[in-house]
């Protein structure tokens, strides 16, 4: 390994510190951040000089929907969190498995995107000890800006006519009870024969 640990001693040596250049977020919550593209840049460069590379090999994702109503409107927060594996490759034929772990908020489809740049980019500043202070999250958006998804309450046996006679008079589905509420399969099923009840007596 002594020509891989070679090309990494170099590659510290020229990588010494990366520039907080980046704005993110707003107002109070607001803060300098490095940016993605700044990372890659300076890293390819450096890499490719001394004969390295890096090659994604593995990820474990896994995601979580919070969907709730705010003064009407139906909002979601999907949170993506990953691990990766990366083989940092010498021209010499020496390798070295890497691992890193990055995760994301977005309210439609970006939370992967986001997942996986941070954790390259902690896995990058990680293996090579480069100083930029806090590690900064690669989207543009600060944690204290996105509202905590409200807790869903249970519906329990009891409660079961009370948010049939809401869904109906609201016109109201499943799905729009399971937005509000957590429930058994059992009383999902209940909630489902109890509406279409309701609606053929209509």
């Amino acid at each position: 390994m002594k020509q891989l640990a070679k090309a990494v001693i170099a590659v510290m040596k020229e990588v010494k510190g990366m520039e907080k250049n980046s704005k993110v977020g707003s107002g109070n919550y607001g803060y300098n951040g490095t940016k993605d593209q700044d990372v890659k840049e300076v890293f390819n460069t450096a890499l490719a000089k001394n004969g390295l590379c890096v090659i994604p090999t593995d990820i474990q994702e896994s995601t979580q929907v919070d969907r709730w109503e705010d003064n009407g409107r139906q909002k979601q927060s999907i949170f993506t969190k990953v691990t990766t594996k990366y083989l940092l490759l010498h021209e010499s034929g020496e390798s070295q498995e890497l691992s890193g772990y990055g995760h994301g908020v977005d309210n439609q489809d970006k939370g992967a995107g986001k997942a996986t740049t941070y954790a390259l980019k902690n896995a990058l500043l990680y293996t090579f000890l480069t100083p930029v202070g806090k590690i900064d999250d690669a989207d543009t958006t600060h944690s204290n800006e996105i509202a905590t998804p409200k807790a869903k309450k249970p519906i329990t046996k009891n409660m079961i006519e009370a948010v049939v006679k809401w869904a109906h008079e609201n016109n109201k589905t499943v799905a729009d009870c399971k937005a509000h509420y957590t429930m058994t399969a059992k009383i999902e099923e209940t909630l489902k024969d109890k509406l279409v009840a309701l609606k053929q007596l209509a």
